[in-house]
């Protein structure tokens, strides 16, 4: 088999040659084009890069962080000092290939991109909370909420163990459960508001925080007031895109799937 290595292009939590070293040990061949997959190498946010851009088959291999702060790569299907075995099953193709449905952004009808895991509007370094409203619709209904928050995610369900996920870490008395997370279906999009302190849905008696939305939904963002606000998941830069209360953003699903490889245990 032929497998493409693939790491953080700014800062890599391992060499290429270490991890081709591995490769070699298992006997994969390294192919640099047309592989039968790829190794990704890195923590969440390097598999949800790779993963949204990507349509050969993925094997994320986390990195065991020395640090209490450091990555948790919970999308990975492996660790780098398993990963030899784990090309050995490969190897034997003892091995699943899932397909994950993925959304693409626009902003004023202009495609940004797609994401594997999830987009997010975000308040910047220079604002306070982000009033703006969200619209929602599908098949059968419509819906407008109205919030002041630190912003809103919209995931799929390979991105619904990060924000979509803090609520269920919280336990009553304001303990946190860390390992505790929430995985949605694939035939649903996630919405959630990042630590609001207003809502109301309007035209009804609702203040809602996190829902979900049936797939073949569509998502409107608008600002309704001006602020420093970002648009994250879409770039590799950490600077995010600037929003105005001019754009609009929206999110729907695309016709893409990212595969990922889950090796049978």
């Amino acid at each position: 088999m032929r497998a493409s290595i693939l790491v953080d292009p700014e800062k890599p939590k391992v060499s290429l040659q270490d991890v081709a070293r591995i490769l070699d040990e298992a006997g994969v061949e390294i192919a640099s084009t047309r592989p039968d997959f790829a190794v990704v190498v890195g923590g969440d946010g390097v598999f949800s890069y790779y993963g949204r851009i990507l349509s050969v088959p993925l094997l994320f291999v986390g990195v065991r962080s020395r640090t209490a702060t450091g990555s948790k790569a919970y999308l990975a299907e492996a660790y780098l000092d398993g990963l030899k075995n784990t090309l050995k099953k490969i190897k034997a193709k003892k091995y699943t290939v899932t397909e994950y449905r993925r959304l693409e952004v626009l902003l004023d009808r202009a495609k940004l991109g797609e994401v594997f895991t999830d987009v997010s509007l975000e308040k910047g370094a220079d604002s306070n909370a982000l009033r703006y409203k969200l619209t929602a619709r599908g098949r059968g209904f419509s819906f407008t909420d109205f919030f002041i928050s630190n912003g809103v995610v919209v995931c799929t369900r390979a991105g619904s163990t990060g924000y979509y996920s803090y609520l269920d870490k919280v336990k009553l008395g304001d303990w946190l459960e860390p390992e505790r997370s929430l995985v949605i279906r694939d035939d649903e999009i996630g919405v959630c508001h990042i630590v609001p302190t207003y809502s109301k849905r309007e035209g009804a008696n609702l203040h809602p925080l996190r829902y979900t939305l049936p797939w073949e939904s569509e998502v409107k963002i608008q600002l309704v007031r001006d602020a420093d606000a970002r648009l994250f998941g879409l770039r590799k830069s950490r600077g995010g895109i600037h929003v105005s209360p001019e754009d609009v953003v929206t999110v729907r699903p695309s016709p893409n799937a990212t595969r990922v490889i889950r090796v049978v245990r």
